[in-house]
Formats: structure tokens, C-alpha cells, sequence
């Protein structure tokens, strides 16, 4: 069986119809061998009809050489040794031709009325020439050994070279559905692997978009209130020594809050990984499947530890923070605060943070409006911000900005089902919108 399971069967290389060589030579010797017993026979054939010897040993060869076509028309060396059966010659080409008719690929009508040909031809004959013998005296037997020798001999000559050529038929079929169906399951495999490449490649691509925006969404909202805290703590550090001491431990303490997620997060992604053995892709369907299952389990390692995060409870801690970086934050909520799943409680927590850290980018000093609702099977939370009071404030505090903030915020929402909408608004700030399903 080749690697793709295509063209196992070997391509001709024998002379004519034959595949291979060492079948023309079977097939040659033979028809040699039957030649010359057909020539043998056809002695005293040619005695007992009356015509010269030579003629009766040219018909034999001629007619036992026959045999040499029993592959390429098996049909034409049964009938032609049903023809000579009457001369008593051909018995060789005769077996061998009803054992290659027989395992052909030809109807089963057409085997069973050449084989009865076959039967009847040499039940006759042999009838014949038993009761021949008896007449002669040569044989003293009963009279119930004429049919048994007829039959007998009609029978020996026909069954069992019909018998086995079926079987062998049948076997090279099985061989040949055999062979079919282990190609058939070869290129299902070499499906299934490349399919297990392609999951395993979705798996490492969706691993990193959610990591990314993991490490965006912990480092971005720190940083920057520690950026916005250390400019602070800059211009106030002569004047105001006690809140200078006051923006310093705030530094501190987010610090070491951002390095503590961080430190979680990537020992999460350390216990997670597998070491993967790769391979041919059809000789290691296993380990290109567990490939596949190993990138699943990473990913589903990054969403325990995502859910993990922090949630709803931690809104007002949040809102403070910035608040104590001289940003003016207005909370309102909404109906009655209850438990949601871990994931949408992150996600809500995480499309406030990064809204608030926008402003700190983007809109230093200006005043922001955090509303949350809590309704019948959803969330929804609303970030604006209004003008800056100083256009220049987000470049003169030296805030970088990638632009992936409201992608990984938008990706969040809407990979639970929900609907973010952000943009300016008239009054000339800046509005993020998320509804979140929460059954």
C-alpha cells in the first residue's frame, strides 16, 4: 500500500496482454506442455479416424498451444477443449482453462454453462469409451461400473478445477475490497489528521488572541494609573510632601497588583503546557489529535484562570483608583445586583476598566459617568466621558496607545453573545456601550 493509498496495483510490465513476465513464461510452459500432449494424443487419434499420423500430431500442437491464451480469452481455451474432448486429447488444457474460467472476472451464467459443456463433453466420452472397452473384453466388470466411471471422470475433470477457481476468484475480490477499503480509510485518516492540524492551529491562534488581550486589559489599566500617579507625584513632590507619599504607595500598591495577576497568568500558561511529539501526519493521526487536545487544553486552562479575574464586587475598587488619580467618576446602578457566571461578571468588569483607562489615555481630567443595569437576562454597562478640560492633557502625560482596547473589549462581548457599541459623542467626549446576555 503506497503513502497515499493510490495506485497500489503494480503497472503492467509483461509482453502483450500479461502484467508480468514470470506469468507470460507460466502461461508459455504451459501451453507447451499441452501442445505436446495433444500431439501425443492426436497418434492415435489420427489412427482411429483414418488420417495420416502427421495430421492428427500438427492438430494436437496446434490445438494444445491454444492454452496459451487462457488469460487474455479463457472462454475461447474452454470451448476449443470441449471441441477436442470427442479426440481424447486436451484433458490439461482442459482443467486449466475451466480453473482460469472459473476465477475470471465473468458472469457466473456464463461459468456454470461452460463447466456444464465441460461435464457433459466428458461424461459422454468417457461412456463411450468404457463401453467401448467392456464390448472388447477388456474390462470384466459389472454393469454398474460404466456410469460410475463416467461419472467419476466427468466429475474429477470439472469440479475441482471449478471449485478452486471460484475460490480464488473470491479471494482475490476479498483482496481487492480489502485494499479498496484500507486505502478509503488511509485518506479518511490523512482527513483527520490535517483537520486535527488545522483545530490544533485555531486553538494556538485563539490562545493568543485571548492572552493578549489578557496581558492588554492587566497591564494597560495599572500602568497607566501608575503613569498618571508618577506624573502626580512629579508635580506635587516639593509642594505637597504628604500626597506625594500618598501617590507613591498608590504606585506601590498597583504595581504590585499588576505584577501579582501577571505572576497568575503565566503560571497558569506554564502548568499548561504539553510537550507534543509531531510526526508524519498519516503515520501520527494520534499525536497531530493530541496536539489538537493539548492546544484545547491550554485555552481552556487561560478561561478557568480569565474567570478567575476579578468581577462585578470589585467595580467600586475600581472607580476608586481612578478616582485617586484626580479623574471624577459618577456610579450609578441599576435594579437589583445579583450573581451572574464568572465570565460575564469578568467581562463587564474588564469593558469598565478598559473604558476608564481610555479616558485616562485620551481625556485626562475630563469627567466620566459609569452606569450599570441590571435586567431580566442581561447586563448592561455604559462608559462616557466628557470633553477634556485641556486638549493636550493625554500628550503631555505621555500615555502610549496600540488602538486594542476596543478591539479586545468588542471581542469579549461578543464572544459571549452580546453588543458593544462605541464612538464620540455630540457634546464632544467619548461613549463605550456593552449588553451582555446574562440568563
Amino acid at each position: 500500500m503506497t503513502s497515499t493509498g493510490e495506485d497500489h496495483a503494480p503497472a503492467p510490465t509483461g509482453p502483450w496482454w500479461w502484467s508480468r513476465w514470470r506469468s507470460a513464461v507460466l502461461d508459455v510452459c504451459l501451453a507447451l506442455v499441452s501442445a505436446l500432449e495433444c500431439g501425443a494424443e492426436g497418434i492415435p487419434f489420427a489412427r482411429d479416424a483414418g488420417v495420416p499420423v502427421s495430421v492428427g500430431v500438427v492438430f494436437g500442437l496446434l490445438a494444445g498451444s491454444v492454452l496459451v491464451l487462457r488469460r487474455r480469452w479463457p472462454i475461447a481455451v474452454v470451448l476449443v477443449a470441449v471441441a477436442i474432448t470427442p479426440a481424447q486429447m486436451g484433458f490439461l488444457m482442459g482443467v486449466v482453462g475451466l480453473y482460469t474460467l472459473a476465477a475470471a472476472e465473468l458472469p457466473r451464467r456464463v461459468i456454470g454453462a461452460l463447466a456444464g459443456m465441460s461435464l457433459v463433453g466428458t461424461l459422454i466420452v468417457t461412456f463411450v469409451r468404457v463401453r467401448q472397452d467392456m464390448d472388447r473384453g477388456d474390462w470384466t466388470l459389472g454393469d454398474w461400473f460404466l456410469p460410475f466411471a463416467a461419472i467419476a471422470t466427468s466429475l474429477g475433470l470439472t469440479a475441482p478445477p471449478v471449485l478452486l477457481g471460484l475460490y480464488v476468484g473470491a479471494r482475490r475480490r476479498l483482496m481487492e475490497s480489502l485494499r479498496e477499503r484500507a486505502d478509503s480509510l488511509e485518506r479518511e485518516l490523512q482527513l483527520l489528521a490535517e483537520r486535527a492540524e488545522e483545530r490544533a492551529e485555531w486553538a494556538r491562534n485563539e490562545e493568543r488572541t485571548r492572552i493578549a488581550r489578557e496581558m492588554h486589559d492587566v497591564v494597560a489599566h495599572r500602568v497607566s494609573l501608575m503613569v498618571v500617579h508618577a506624573a502626580a507625584l512629579q508635580a506635587v513632590a516639593r509642594k505637597d510632601p504628604e500626597k506625594a507619599v500618598r501617590n507613591a504607595a498608590l504606585v506601590g500598591d498597583m504595581g504590585r497588583q499588576a505584577l501579582t495577576e501577571l505572576r497568575e497568568m503565566l503560571g497558569v500558561l506554564r502548568s499548561s503546557e504539553r510537550p507534543v511529539s509531531r510526526g508524519v501526519p498519516l503515520a501520527a493521526v494520534g499525536a497531530a489529535a493530541a496536539a489538537a487536545a493539548s492546544r484545547a487544553e491550554v485555552a481552556g486552562a487561560a478561561v478557568a484562570a480569565v474567570s478567575e479575574g476579578p468581577g462585578l464586587s470589585a467595580l467600586e475598587e475600581l472607580i476608586g483608583q481612578s478616582a485617586a488619580a484626580g479623574m471624577v467618576v459618577d456610579l450609578s446602578v441599576e435594579g437589583e445586583a445579583r450573581s451572574y457566571p464568572p465570565e460575564v461578571e469578568q467581562t463587564a468588569y474588564r469593558v469598565v476598566q478598559e473604558a476608564l483607562t481610555n479616558v485616562h489615555k485620551h481625556a485626562a481630567g475630563a469627567k466620566t459617568h459609569v452606569r450599570v443595569a441590571h435586567r431580566g437576562s442581561e447586563i448592561a454597562m455604559q462608559v462616557e466621558n466628557e470633553p477634556p478640560p485641556e486638549p493636550a492633557s493625554a500628550e503631555a502625560a505621555g500615555l502610549p496607545s496600540g488602538g486594542n482596547g476596543l478591539v479586545g473589549m468588542k471581542e469579549r462581548v461578543v464572544e459571549l453573545g452580546g453588543v458593544f457599541v462605541s464612538g464620540p459623542t455630540e457634546a464632544g467626549g467619548f461613549r463605550v456601550s456593552a449588553v451582555i446576555p446574562a440568563p
